[in-house]
């Protein structure tokens, strides 16, 4: 680990020139190729970094000082990648380390926060059993599923696979405390094409529910996974695959069929309009799929990220296509971002199009939302702002700001209010986003890859206090008592009194780890009592509105 660096970091703005200074940078050496893929941001915001190193000299795990090099079983050390996980405080302080490793390659993808506290991990492992490794290799690579507690200690493992190859993707909590893990299968004989789609469902300690197997004729890539408001979720696919109505159905409206007790088939039913396309598919909360859409011009339309608006969903990513088939906006140079608003039905709403030259690459996304306002039709206006994250590949000639991380900020209509690139103390030859996370005081969280070569990637965080977030995020105090909760927990709004003397009106929202919306009440009091009893063990956001103003707070049910 690297000393924290709370210097002066500089952002470039297109719109204008300001200068920033960092809350803290910390940079997290390697003298391998790194991989960083994802930041993990804690009720009480704190933050996980995840991603998948090799271990070189006398790597120890600080979470529990157990070292990887040779074990009491005299098994030899892994020199492959591992799962690697820096837990952080608020100040960028390191909290704890920690690996997991297998005797050969692993790669952790995907990392959530459970309810009940603590994390699980998603990712993939070409490693039989052996070290970290509990349970053997299904064959090929497999999902390696970890659940640790806030301290990196495991809870549990999983390994799920068969004689094709999976990789795993993207892991969410579901409504009744259990997961979804979405990833790819390959060549799979009870798919529909090169690659296919894979999601599995468990329970909350581990056991395998259920499979599902989705695919049309050609390549579909899982790149993204969000909880829905009613206990589902939302994929996002990157596809190059046409329709593929599976024979025992006839290619009729059921394209669902059961391979086993536990694994079941999808078969596309949507045709692409280009060589790839973004293919967004929404599971019920039992994991059957409700809709699908296809989203795409005649070139290469490649999604990244998703997320949840208070009226329906944004997926991003990058386009090749000009405005053709369903898209209706068009490309500058090399690789555009192309954004997609959409109502829960999975209808398009408005399309923009974005572009910082050369090859753009979305890699992050946050929304900030504020309350609805019925004057003005409600709807869109519950989305305030969307934040973006990525870096910009050279193609062809070299720009100043190709290959540094960059942001994005546009309304809730998709106009562009400002961007900015995100340089450093001393900038790096090649300097990749890998995510970035909107903190509910306003600061942001950008976390990448930074190398002067390819093969010596370090991890970069940086986190900076942005001014004009903040000032979107207009805040009150609010307390909550007792905490920790049984039944009833009482709310107390510190809103400023009215010259007039009129009671305040305030919206009280209380949110799982998810991101999803459990109850909500409305209330002309300063304190207000709310109905705890129905809430399982664990942590939840408490959030309170009043106007635009905005409130968050802790809640912990024992």
């Amino acid at each position: 680990m690297n000393k924290i660096y709370s210097g002066a970091l500089f952002l470039c703005s297109v719109l204008g020139v300001s200068a920033q200074e960092v809350v803290w940078q910390k940079d997290i050496k390697s003298s391998t190729q790194d991989f960083l893929s994802q930041v993990t941001t804690t009720i009480d915001q704190q933050y996980l970094i995840t991603g998948s190193s090799i271990q070189t000299g006398n790597s120890m795990s600080k979470a529990g000082g157990k070292s990887h090099l040779p074990t009491a079983n005299n098994q030899q050390p892994n020199n492959g990648y591992d799962f690697h996980l820096v837990k952080l405080n608020q100040q960028g302080e390191d909290i704890w380390e920690k690996y997991f490793s297998g005797q050969n390659h692993d790669f952790l993808s995907a990392t959530v926060n459970t309810q009940e506290g603590g994390f699980v991990l998603a990712g993939t492992s070409f490693s039989g059993k052996g070290l970290d490794k509990k349970e053997d290799s299904k064959g090929g690579s497999d999902f390696w599923l970890i659940r640790i507690n806030e301290f990196g200690d495991e809870l549990w493992q999983k390994t799920i696979g068969s004689v094709s190859d999976e990789e795993a993707r993207a892991v969410i909590q579901t409504t009744d405390l259990g997961f979804f893990v979405a990833g790819s299968v390959q060549n799979s004989p009870k798919g529909y094409g090169s690659k296919d789609v894979l999601i599995v469902r468990l329970d909350k300690n581990g056991k395998e529910l259920s499979q599902l197997v989705l695919g049309g004729k050609g390549l579909d890539e899982v790149e993204k996974m969000i909880p829905t408001k009613d206990g589902g979720a939302l994929l996002g696919v990157y596809s190059r695959s046409t329709s593929s109505p599976n024979p025992s159905q006839g290619g009729g409206q059921d394209h669902s069929t059961q391979h086993s007790k536990s694994l079941s088939g999808y078969a596309k039913s949507t045709e692409n309009f280009g060589e790839g396309d973004y293919w967004i598919i929404k599971l019920s909360k039992d994991g059957k799929v409700e809709w699908e859409k296809n989203f795409g011009g005649k070139g290469d339309d490649h999604l990244r990220t998703l997320a949840l608006t208070s009226t329906g969903y944004l997926i991003g990513g990058e386009s090749r296509s000009e405005r053709s088939g369903n898209k209706t906006v068009g490309i500058e140079e090399g690789t555009d971002l192309w954004l997609i608003s959409l109502n829960e039905r999975g209808e398009d709403i408005w399309q923009k199009s974005y572009n910082f030259k050369n090859r753009d690459v979305l890699m992050g996304m946050s929304v900030i939302a504020t309350s609805p306002n019925p004057s003005k039709g409600g709807g869109s206006e519950n989305v305030k702002g969307i934040l973006l994250g990525g870096y910009t590949q050279a193609e062809g000639r070299i720009e100043s700001d190709d290959e540094t991380f960059w942001m994005l900020y546009v309304d809730y209509n998709g106009n562009e209010q400002w961007r900015k690139h995100v340089k450093g103390e001393s900038r790096k030859r090649e300097e990749r986003l890998s995510d970035i996370k909107l903190n509910r005081d306003g600061s942001i969280i950008l976390a990448g890859t930074s190398a002067e070569e390819l093969g010596k990637e370090n991890w970069k965080i940086v986190k900076l206090g942005d001014s004009q977030i903040d000032q979107l995020i207009e805040k009150q105090d609010i307390k909550i008592y007792p905490n920790p909760v049984n039944d009833y927990a009482y709310v107390e709004i510190g809103a400023p009194s009215t010259s007039s003397g009129q009671a305040f009106e305030a919206e009280i929202i209380v949110y799982d780890m998810g991101g999803r919306q459990l109850q909500s009440l409305k209330t002309k009091n300063k304190v207000t009592k709310i109905n705890t009893q129905n809430l399982v063990q664990g942590a939840y956001l408490v959030t309170v509105k009043t106007n635009d103003k905005t409130a968050s707070a802790k809640l912990i049910k024992k």
